[in-house]
């Protein structure tokens, strides 16, 4: 497996090897030793959630509560996602960069790549195609209280979502404060 820090602090992109034959592929997107070897830390799994989501879906922009704050590592076994990655940790050399990856199955990039997110950075996604599978590796629970977001349209951002797609949002994550509005508001975790 390969693996390569991005330009924001703690977060990360993963490749495994994939295998394919006659039957289909075979890969393993999470594997604990290489995690280890990059990270210097073991990730200890809180929860498992999968997403399932159409053409044009967007979810986040997604962030929880530091302490205990909540990593991830996500990685998409059915269709394909543009991944992004959002610093909003007050305090942060890169306070307000982005970072996208796109992330399939494997049938189109021939590699299933994973991303790893530390707490407190922003997460989100759409969907660049019908069902598209996201699935996450958490290292705590969900918490409601503790989740938060900013908002995914929100121009001062600048996310990379494609021109072409008509997007389709949360009526939470639509409603979600600006980036700078959630700072003010006092909601968005600071850089350690």
């Amino acid at each position: 497996m390969k693996y390569r820090e991005l330009g924001i602090s703690g977060a990360w992109v993963f490749e495994p090897a994939v295998f394919p034959d006659r039957r289909g592929v075979f890969v393993a997107p999470f594997q604990g030793p290489v995690f280890r070897e990059a990270l210097g830390f073991d990730l200890v799994v809180g929860q498992t959630n999968h997403s399932v989501s159409r053409l044009g879906v967007v979810r986040g922009v997604h962030f929880a509560d530091v302490p205990p704050g909540q990593a991830k590592y996500v990685s998409c076994p059915s269709g394909r996602l543009l991944d992004v990655i959002v610093d909003v940790r007050v305090g942060s050399p890169t306070f307000g960069r982005w970072e996208a990856v796109e992330l399939d199955d494997g049938s189109h990039s021939g590699s299933m790549r994973a991303v790893y997110l530390a707490e407190g950075l922003g997460h989100a996604f759409v969907a660049l195609e019908e069902s598209t599978v996201m699935a996450y590796l958490c290292s705590t629970p969900y918490n409601p209280a503790a989740e938060h977001g900013v908002s995914p349209l929100d121009p001062e951002l600048g996310l990379p979502w494609p021109a072409d797609l008509e997007l389709i949002l949360s009526d939470k994550d639509r409603d979600a404060p600006a980036l700078a509005e959630a700072k003010e508001q006092g909601i968005l975790p600071v850089y350690r």
